[in-house]
């Protein structure tokens, strides 16, 4: 990253800091991951924005305060390994990826994963892993998970997701309820899920399958 980029995502980290209370390792995982990056060509001079933008597919990029948030509220600081349902433009995946030691990345639709991992590739992420499928079966290869983020709106969870994340493990999903969204942080406790709503949210819903 050039100088003069760095100052932009530090300047980025900054402003996202004073919108909502983050730690100062998420705050340099910000600054250490080109936004401009993981927008669209058009949309270039509005990367260091506090807003969602379009990615294609009908899928957006979200807020990099809702990043910051959703990264705050998994609790990371003794977490090793986390599975997202819902890579989209890979942005949360790479802030993830420079806070524990494996992200794996679950993305339904084939050519937004494409564009994701190219941008892995290019920033040299190498401990993220990503595939199409279909987020809702988990990815039991590298299960089981301290922490399970979805990026977009389920209706419930899935109990293939429960099964692949550890005891104590934490879920944090914007959960449909009625016509209303609410990021909900979940504790794996036995075979069941203690819930305990956030803050209302907006996410796109969570598909069945994979679109190619």
């Amino acid at each position: 990253m050039d100088k003069l980029t760095a100052t932009k995502n530090l300047r980025l980290a900054q402003e996202i800091a004073k919108q909502v209370d983050i730690d100062e390792r998420i705050i340099g995982a910000f600054a250490s991951i080109n936004r401009e990056l993981f927008v669209p060509n058009g949309f270039k001079n509005s990367a260091y924005k506090l807003d969602a933008l379009p990615i294609g597919a009908k899928q957006w990029i979200s807020s990099p305060v809702t990043v910051a948030k959703m990264t705050q509220y998994l609790f990371l600081r003794n977490a090793d390994s986390v599975l997202e349902i819902g890579c989209g433009s890979g942005y949360q995946a790479a802030i993830l990826s420079k806070l524990v030691r494996r992200v794996c990345t679950i993305e339904r639709i084939e050519p937004l994963l494409r564009e994701a991992t190219e941008r892995f590739r290019t920033l040299g992420l190498h401990n993220i892993f990503a595939k199409a499928g279909d987020g809702q079966e988990g990815w039991s290869r590298y299960a089981p998970y301290d922490r399970i983020l979805f990026s977009a709106a389920p209706s419930h969870i899935p109990q293939a997701l429960i099964d692949q994340l550890v005891e104590g493990g934490i879920i944090i999903a914007p959960l449909q309820q009625g016509n209303a969204q609410i990021i909900t942080r979940m504790v794996k406790e036995g075979n069941r899920l203690i819930s305990t709503p956030i803050e209302a949210c907006e996410f796109v819903p969570v598909v069945d399958g994979v679109e190619r």
